[in-house]
């Protein structure tokens, strides 16, 4: 089941959307379809996932497929683990948003490749104010379970939890996904009474 988008959403989208949620929350269906609603087809599928790595694990080969035959064949797909705001700043436009599905992965990937997070996290911020066109990240929300066990995994929950607040308060709408229905936390259109 899609989650609905108003057609007020789909008219535009804002400069920096973010939406949260937990895995099969709804998160890619919703901004899949709010991107394709605002920009009539045209659109980047910035993916953070590298389908060829990604052989080795199965489980991971079906839910790539998944994600592809979903979006059809209308979407430019590009597949960038590592660069994501020099892929930003090369692939946004006026007439094309982009979609970046997803950080906590793209985060697992600078762990992995040992990368300073922090300075990936700064200058990602830093470039979103510059991007010529809009853009829609897609994340997990990991800090609402238990602390984990090991070293690795809670430095990658508090990495997620503050690139999550940094993208929050430069974002112009936070959505959050709940079992396919979204629940905005920021949208600077909204009337609050």
């Amino acid at each position: 089941m899609l989650a609905s988008i108003s057609l007020q959403q789909a008219r535009a989208l804002h400069a920096v959307t973010l939406i949260l949620g937990g895995v099969r929350s709804g998160k890619s269906s919703y901004a899949e379809n709010l991107v394709c609603m605002a920009s009539q087809g045209r659109a980047v599928y910035l993916a953070t996932a590298d389908a060829s790595q990604a052989q080795a694990d199965p489980e991971m080969c079906a839910r790539i497929e998944h994600h592809r035959s979903r979006r059809g064949g209308d979407w430019t797909t590009i597949e960038e683990p590592l660069a994501l705001a020099d892929a930003l700043l090369e692939k946004a436009s006026p007439e094309t948003p982009v979609l970046v599905d997803c950080l906590t992965l793209w985060l697992s990937n600078l762990m992995d490749a040992g990368r300073d997070v922090e300075v990936e996290i700064n200058t990602l911020e830093t470039i979103l104010p510059r991007l010529a066109g809009a853009v829609v990240f897609i994340s997990n929300e990991v800090g609402l379970g238990i602390v984990p066990e090991n070293a690795t995994a809670r430095a990658f929950r508090d990495h997620v939890g503050l690139l999550h607040q940094r993208l929050t308060a430069c974002a112009d709408r936070v959505v959050f996904m709940v079992a396919g229905l979204p629940s905005v936390l920021k949208d600077p259109t909204l009337v609050k009474e």
